[in-house]
C-alpha cells in the first residue's frame, strides 16, 4: 500500500514489515485462485492472462508507491487494480478471495463516506458473483463477505487510531526534546551571565577600588615628600604608574565582563539591535520608543531590562501570534521602566503555570530577576487582547554610575 506519512524511523520498519506481508498475502491469493481456475475451469488460459495483467498492475503501484501520493494517479491505480479483478471475478467465483485485500486497499486509499460505500460495492459484487456463478444462494455465501468486509473495516480504523496516537506521542517527544534543549540553554546562558556580572561586581567592589585607593594614596604622599626627595619620589611615582595601569587593566574587565550586546553599546542600543534582530528573523513589527533622558545603569540593570525584553519578545514570537511588538524604554527621575507590549491573541496571567515539561517557568524567573533588584513587574493581558509587561526599577543617585 502506498504511504501517506512520513514516520518516525521505528515505526517506518514496522510499516515496511505490514507491506511486505500485505502485498505478499495478495499475490499469494492471487496463485492460489489461478491455480484453482486453470486446473478446474476450461477457460483457465483466460484466467493466467488476467492474473499476470493483475499482478502487473498491481506490482507497478506497489513499486512506484512515492508517486502515488499524487491523488489523481493514486485514484488510476485502484481503479484499475479494481477493474482487472472484477474481470477474474467474472471469470471464476474464486477470484473473490482478493475482495479481502481490496478492502482494506479501498480504505487505505479513500476517505470516509468515499471508502465504505467502495467496500459495501465490492461486498456485493462479490456476493452477487458467486450467486451468479453457482447458481445457488446460502448464508454463508452473504454473510462470508459482509463479515470480511466488517473486519477490515474495523482493522483499518483501529490502524489508523494507533497510528495518529503514536503520531501525536513522536510529536510530543520531539517538542518535549526541543523544550528540554532550549531550556538548557537558556540556563546555561543565565548562568554565564550571572557569573559574569558576580566577577563585574567582585572586581568593581574590591580589586578596582583598592587600585583607585592606592593612586589617591600614592598622589597624597607623593604631593607630601619635601623637594629633595627625588629618590622616593621616583619610587611613588612608579608605584603610582603601576596602580594606575592595574586600575585601568581591572575597569577593562569590568567593561569585558558585562554581556556582548551590551559591551559595545549602551541599553538603547542593545534594545534596537534586539528589536531589529526579532522583526528580521520572525517578521513581527518590532519597533522601540525612548523617553527621557538615557543615564548610565548599573550593570545589574542593563542586564536584567535586556533579559526582560529577550523574554518578552521570545514569548511574542512564539505564543502571541502577533504582527506587532513595541519596546518602550523610560528615563524617570526616581525609575527607569521597560513596557512591552503586543498586540497578540493575549492570556490569562492567572491561569498560567509551569509545566511538567519544563517550560512556562520565563515570566516566573524573570520576575524574580526584577524583584531581587528591588523592582516590580506587572503583566496585563486578556485572550483576544494582546499583553503587556511592565517593569519598574527604583532610580536614586546610588544607582546611577
Amino acid at each position: 500500500m502506498p504511504d501517506t506519512a512520513s514516520p518516525s524511523p521505528g515505526l517506518a520498519a514496522v510499516l515496511r514489515l505490514v507491506r511486505l506481508a500485505f502485498h505478499t498475502g495478495f499475490l499469494l491469493l492471487l496463485a492460489i485462485a489461478t491455480a484453482r481456475v486453470a486446473l478446474t475451469h476450461p477457460t483457465g488460459w483466460l484466467a493466467v492472462a488476467g492474473a499476470l495483467v493483475l499482478t502487473a498492475v498491481y506490482g507497478t503501484g506497489a513499486l512506484l508507491r512515492h508517486s502515488l501520493h499524487r491523488r489523481w494517479l493514486a485514484m488510476t491505480w485502484l481503479a484499475a487494480v479494481t477493474a482487472v479483478w472484477a474481470a477474474l471475478l467474472a471469470i471464476s467465483p474464486d477470484f473473490a478471495w482478493l475482495a479481502f485485500p481490496l478492502f482494506f486497499l479501498h480504505l487505505h486509499l479513500l476517505h470516509g463516506r468515499h471508502a465504505l460505500v467502495a467496500v459495501v460495492v465490492v461486498t456485493a459484487v462479490v456476493v452477487v458473483a458467486q450467486g451468479w456463478r453457482t447458481g445457488t444462494w446460502s448464508v454463508g455465501m452473504v454473510l462470508g463477505p459482509i463479515i470480511g468486509a466488517g473486519v477490515a473495516v474495523v482493522i483499518t480504523w483501529g490502524y489508523a487510531a494507533i497510528y495518529a496516537e503514536t503520531q501525536r506521542r513522536q510529536a510530543l517527544i520531539n517538542d518535549l526534546t526541543r523544550t528540554r534543549a532550549e531550556l538548557a540553554t537558556t540556563q546555561h546562558q543565565a548562568g554565564v551571565a550571572a557569573e559574569r556580572e558576580r566577577l563585574a561586581r567582585e572586581i568593581h567592589d574590591t580589586l578596582a577600588q583598592g587600585l583607585s585607593s592606592i593612586v589617591l594614596l600614592l598622589r597624597a604622599a607623593e604631593s607630601a615628600l619635601p623637594p629633595e626627595a627625588d629618590k622616593a619620589r621616583a619610587r611613588i611615582t612608579e608605584a603610582h604608574r603601576t596602580a594606575a595601569d592595574n586600575l585601568d587593566e581591572a575597569r577593562r574587565f569590568v567593561h569585558d565582563l558585562r554581556p556582548p550586546s551590551l559591551s559595545d553599546a549602551g541599553l538603547p542600543q542593545a534594545l534596537e539591535r534586539l528589536c531589529a534582530n526579532t522583526a528580521r528573523e520572525t517578521g513581527v513589527h518590532c519597533r522601540l520608543h525612548t523617553n527621557g533622558t538615557p543615564v548610565a545603569l548599573p550593570s545589574s540593570y542593563e542586564v536584567a531590562l535586556l533579559r526582560a525584553a529577550q523574554t518578552s519578545l521570545s514569548n511574542v514570537t512564539r505564543h502571541a501570534r502577533a504582527s506587532t511588538a513595541v519596546v518602550t524604554l523610560g528615563y524617570l527621575d526616581t525609575e527607569v521602566t521597560l513596557d512591552i507590549y503586543d498586540d497578540g491573541t493575549g492570556f490569562d496571567p492567572t491561569a498560567v503555570r509551569p509545566a511538567p515539561d519544563g517550560s512556562g517557568y520565563g515570566l516566573t524567573g524573570l520576575r524574580e530577576r526584577i524583584t531581587a533588584l528591588g523592582g516590580s513587574m506587572a503583566v496585563e493581558s486578556a485572550p483576544g487582547d494582546g499583553t503587556a509587561v511592565a517593569i519598574r526599577l527604583p532610580l536614586t543617585p546610588e544607582e546611577i554610575r
